[in-house]
């Protein structure tokens, strides 16, 4: 696939924007004032623009609502529960606390993290109220959850009771673990 040299240019910045390191990097702006901007009903001011632009973090999860805003102006039918994925972002949270769960942005999928010899057991679990939940339980597709850096923190079927759960692979903590890796997360269906 050959890109104009504007869309390579264009891509290549974004990709350097949201993949640099900001230590003590954080959520700077909320969702309802990045979602104020999409929508076109505040601008940001200067220095939410300057916030914006000097975390990575930030610029992410304004990127993620672009394209969640994006999604959801598809066209769909209204008896279709079609899913493709689900994405969520590690909230700004107490360091002291351990990471016990974490949320798609649409509810209809949790990471539960339990405590189990020396190490974490991850489960993930489907909401019974997801529109697509009858059909992936009599499917049991392939499911996996990556992290932000595209790493597979799990990877399964689902069980009868909506569930699918592994020991934590990785040597950091959940909670650091999605920190180190851009704080963002998702499920979604394996390729077969």
């Amino acid at each position: 696939m050959n890109l104009p040299h504007d869309d390579l240019d264009t891509r290549l910045r974004e990709r350097l924007l949201l993949s640099r390191e900001a230590p003590g990097d954080r959520l700077m702006l909320a969702d309802a004032t990045l979602l104020a901007a999409l929508d076109g009903t505040r601008a940001l001011t200067p220095n939410e623009r300057q916030a914006l632009f000097a975390s990575p973090l930030t610029l992410r999860r304004f990127r993620h609502l672009s394209l969640q805003r994006r999604a959801a102006t598809q066209p769909q039918a209204a008896n279709d529960p079609v899913w493709t994925g689900s994405s969520g972002m590690l909230r700004a949270a107490s360091t002291a606390e351990a990471l016990q769960t974490l949320t798609t942005d649409d509810d209809y999928w949790t990471l539960h993290f339990l405590p189990r010899d020396g190490g974490w057991q991850v489960i993930l679990s489907l909401a019974a109220e997801a529109p697509f939940a009858e059909r992936l339980l009599r499917e049991q597709p392939r499911l996996r959850v990556i992290d932000g850096g595209g790493a597979i923190v799990l990877q399964g079927r689902l069980d009868a009771d909506g569930e699918c759960e592994r020991a934590w692979p990785f040597d950091t903590a959940p909670g650091q673990h999605f920190q180190l890796y851009g704080a963002g997360f998702a499920v979604e269906p394996v390729a077969p």
